[in-house]
């Protein structure tokens, strides 16, 4: 994923599984003596990044014995890679499995044609199949209109397109996700606006349509 670059203002860190891992019990689980590290600042592809859990509270990154470990699920989420935890084996799994595809490329990254004017780090599934698109540059703000089919859920695509909204710190957003039903609005000044929706492709059993606007300096 060398496209993806991330930023953090620390000389060593690492990554620590929350949620469901949390649950896991027994002679594997060591008590330590470790600190928030409210201070620890996180650049996510040139932006301020908080992470956040499912519930949106803020997550701050965990120092420890000079390593600082950040919530590996809501980094994943922002990143758009998958990341599961698999109970029998006590394994926390990141990116796709490696028998998918080869040559060290993430599996989950849309290779497919973006549009032009659409920033690299607009999050768009792998599957994505395009079904419209429209561009537009004028007085140097650029606008993006385009459809694309998947079959990733609604609410996983919400997750993800939240952990967006967050990493360009929109301020003036609102959003109402379910498994039938995608709207997200978000907004930040003059600068950039996004409109997000989502509904079951009627044509299509078992594929979601989603519709962006995008527009921004």
């Amino acid at each position: 994923m060398k496209s993806k670059k991330m930023v953090i203002s620390a000389a060593v860190f690492g990554m620590v599984l929350t949620g469901s891992a949390g649950v896991y019990a027994g002679s594997n689980l060591e008590q330590i003596k470790a600190y928030l590290n409210n201070g620890l600042k996180i650049e996510l592809n040139g932006s301020t990044y908080t992470p956040v859990d499912g519930n949106g509270a803020k997550q701050a990154p965990i120092t420890y014995k000079g390593s600082t470990y950040l919530p590996v699920r809501s980094i994943a989420d922002a990143l758009n890679v998958p990341v599961t935890y698999d109970a029998g084996s006590n394994k926390v799994k990141i990116g796709s499995s490696s028998s998918t595809g080869g040559g060290g490329t993430n599996s989950n990254v849309y290779t497919g044609q973006r549009p032009k004017y659409l920033p690299a780090d607009f999050p768009i599934p792998k599957d994505a199949k395009m079904k419209e698109t429209v561009e537009n540059n004028r007085d140097n703000k650029k606008s993006v209109y385009f459809v694309y089919e998947t079959q990733n859920d609604l609410e996983s695509l919400g997750v993800s397109y939240k952990a967006y909204f967050q990493m360009k710190e929109l301020t003036d957003t609102s959003e109402d996700v379910s498994s039938t039903s995608l709207t997200m609005v978000g907004k930040k000044g003059e600068d950039l606006a996004v409109t997000i929706t989502g509904a079951p492709d009627r044509d299509k059993d078992g594929y979601n349509e989603i519709t962006v606007v995008w527009s921004g300096k």
